[in-house]
């Protein structure tokens, strides 16, 4: 009968200290690396944090979280150390064991060291078999089987991310899967923003719709018998709602006069800003008026240093949004006279 696989030897000593060297002609590689991986690190801490917060229910403090880990990684270089990060096996074991503090943690590297000291000549003897089984175990509870329960009526996004993610992690490595699943979710939350803003742009010829307005505004709106486009954007713009709202402008092409409400826009990127100019222009090339009408300072100041303000028509930047309807109701008149 053969005889179990154990650990066998470990280092009983503390590595002598030893100061950096930095040479010139490889300090572009060193930060180049150095960059790479406080960047994974960052990741990997982060994800066992989530992964402990979802255990024990609690929020964790990012940003000591990482300064220690930078102190420690610094600490540990003197001593010809490997950078580590967040291990999220271990932090799921010290959790199941009852470990609720930062003393668990405490603990666990005095454990370390008392190993690393002497104690080595004892840990020798556990047999591998006996670390696989703790694994295994580990890896059963840290996967989400709540999640996996309601796996059917999940978004399709994010069960193709998770998925993703777990053949990532399985046939390469775990880094590799969190970066790639961050960049996933990082697009997917994208075009969700976008969906939103774009959902948020009312196009209003008439008051009979679901709109915001006053008796007033309606009124006037009405009295334009469709001639007047007002086109309503709430929510901040950014460059991926840009073409969105060109492309939905150029649906109507019954109208005299076109109003841009930005009263709800608190902020807007230099694509949203060209795609407003772009809109404007189009007004103008087609013979039609086109008034901004509630433009916040923020706004404003983002239109003025793109040189958008400067392109409108003396009067173009309207107070509030009942001005620049009876302005308008005024011009669809003074056409239809003329």
């Amino acid at each position: 009968m053969g005889q179990a696989s154990v650990l066998g030897s470990i280092p009983t000593s503390i590595p002598t200290p030893m100061m950096p060297v930095f040479e010139l002609g490889l300090m572009a590689d060193m930060i180049k690396s150095a960059l790479t991986l406080a960047a994974l690190g960052t990741i990997d801490s982060l994800l066992t944090s989530l992964v402990a917060d979802n255990i024990t229910r609690t929020h964790h403090q990012s940003d000591r979280e990482l300064i220690g880990q930078g102190i420690g990684n610094t600490i540990a270089g003197f001593f010809g150390g490997l950078p580590g990060a967040g291990a999220t096996m271990r932090t799921v074991v010290n959790v199941r064991a009852g470990g609720q503090t930062p003393i668990s943690g405490a603990l666990h590297a005095l454990v370390l060291l008392a190993v690393v000291l002497g104690a080595g000549s004892i840990a020798r003897y556990i047999p591998h078999a006996l670390l696989a089984g703790i694994l295994v175990k580990v890896g059963t509870d840290i996967i989400d089987w709540d999640y996996l329960k309601r796996l059917h009526t999940a978004p399709k996004a994010g069960v193709a991310m998770m998925f993703t993610v777990l053949a990532i992690t399985v046939f390469v490595d775990l880094i590799t899967a969190v970066a790639i699943g961050m960049i996933m979710a990082s697009f997917v939350f994208m075009q969700r923003m976008v969906d939103l803003q774009l959902d948020s742009i009312k196009a209003i010829t008439s008051p009979d719709e679901e709109t915001p307005l006053s008796a007033a505004e309606a009124d006037a709106l009405r009295q334009a018998d469709g001639r007047i486009l007002l086109y309503h954007i709430a929510g901040a713009l950014s460059f991926g709602a840009a073409k969105g709202m060109t492309r939905r402008l150029a649906e109507f092409d019954q109208y005299d006069v076109l109003i841009l409400d930005l009263s709800d826009v608190p902020q807007i990127d230099f694509s949203a800003t060209r795609a407003l100019d772009d809109m404007l222009h189009d007004a103008w090339d087609s013979g039609r008026e086109a008034f901004i009408v509630g433009c916040k300072k923020q706004v404003c100041d983002m239109l003025e240093k793109q040189g958008v303000i400067d392109h409108l028509h003396a009067g173009g930047i309207k107070e509030s949004r009942l001005q620049a309807l009876q302005d308008g109701l005024q011009l669809v008149r003074e056409r239809k006279a003329g």
